[in-house]
């Protein structure tokens, strides 16, 4: 049958893609092969396999080690077929994917995720847009095995996409289609990866009936193409979050959406209450390494790798990191419980006068 031969080339393309050593930290660990049910969600989640077994929570130790289990998270999403799912990561954080010639050792170290030796140089849009452009490209490379024409990374405007596709060009680890939500003025699809051939003359007639398309494409709302199996919107803002809402509603559980870095706790209102069930209730954080509220408790950070529990973590001045709350279920922890928990630790007052968040989690894994 057509699911038969579908899964049978899906699996063709997943052993290829384990064989294959990724220069991007994704280099699943091989386990027994298994038949699922050869349903489209299922397919996706045996994309990729690895991630850690233990059900004791543990915060990642580098670089490598919070793709790897980011990566084993959505594995289980995928597999417990959440097909909403929202990835947070630090903000600005430092995947060195796209990492000049001479720095490639920054690589290992979980300082460069959280900001490592360009603390000091704060954090710039071009340094934002970098940040969410790599986890982008990570996660295109995970979804390889389904191929080009069926994953989508969506962002927020043609500026941004811009950036990727001239990034992700002639990058065989990176094919897919290429969005904008705000497509004004350019095309919306590019896919990338190909090497550029030499376009054939085209008369007038044709190129007319180019521009009419691609004008139609700008004009109309946002769409994804009809084969799309999984779409990444990669820094949404409440804007960009109403066109998700809709493209939800259109694409049914059948499509596997991911959110990267939206964000989603920041957002003070949405704009209908059936946008805030979607945020708030459908989307699972399989996926967070963030800030606590510094406010309420300094110093700490907030993690949760699907299906584990939310950890609230500190490192003190001296020592390993400690693990000082967990909470169960999907909602991350509040500011009040973040406050309560830390009230309950033992913190010179000198250290929480000095304590400062970007030094914290500098030195965090070393």
């Amino acid at each position: 049958s057509l699911g038969k031969q579908r899964w049978f080339f899906i699996t063709l393309l997943v052993v290829s893609a384990l064989c294959i050593p990724s220069r991007a930290f994704l280099t699943p660990t091989p386990k027994p092969y298994y038949r699922a049910p050869s349903t489209r969600l299922r397919m996706i989640g045996n994309v990729f396999r690895g991630g850690s077994d233990s059900k004791d929570p543990q915060l990642p130790k580098d670089v490598k080690d919070a793709i790897s289990k980011c990566r084993g998270a959505v594995q289980k999403g995928l597999e417990d077929r959440i097909s909403r799912m929202d990835v947070e990561m630090p903000v600005g954080a430092n995947f060195g994917v796209e990492t000049k010639k001479g720095s490639k050792n920054k690589r290992g170290n979980l300082s460069s995720l959280t900001g490592g030796d360009e603390q000091n140089e704060g954090l710039t849009m071009e340094k934002l847009d970098t940040s969410n452009r790599e986890l982008a490209r990570l996660f295109v490379e995970m979804f390889q095995p389904l191929g080009a024409n069926n994953i989508c990374a969506v962002f927020n405007d043609e500026s941004l996409a811009d950036q990727a596709r001239q990034r992700w060009s002639n990058d065989l680890s990176a094919e897919c289609n290429i969005l904008a939500i705000d497509r004004k003025g350019k095309r919306g699809i590019l896919k990338t990866g190909k090497k550029g051939k030499k376009k054939k003359a085209k008369g007038f007639a044709a190129k007319m009936a180019e521009e009419m398309e691609e004008e139609n494409t700008a004009s109309g709302p946002f769409t994804l193409p009809k084969n799309t199996e999984v779409a990444m919107f990669v820094s949404p803002g409440p804007k960009e979050l109403i066109a998700i809402e809709r493209i939800c509603n259109e694409v049914g559980m059948g499509t596997c959406i991911i959110l990267l870095n939206a964000r989603l706790s920041f957002i003070e209102k949405y704009a209908t209450d059936e946008a805030h069930t979607l945020f708030t209730e459908e989307f699972v954080p399989v996926w967070s390494l963030s800030a606590a509220p510094q406010e309420k408790a300094p110093g700490c950070l907030m993690h949760r790798a699907y299906p584990g529990p939310w950890v609230l973590a500190r490192k003190p001045t001296v020592g390993a990191p400690k693990t000082i709350a967990l909470k169960e279920g999907g909602m991350k922890f509040s500011g009040e419980e973040c406050e309560e928990a830390f009230g309950k630790i033992e913190v010179s007052d000198l250290e929480k006068g000095t304590e400062k968040l970007a030094e914290n989690m500098v030195g965090w894994f070393k």
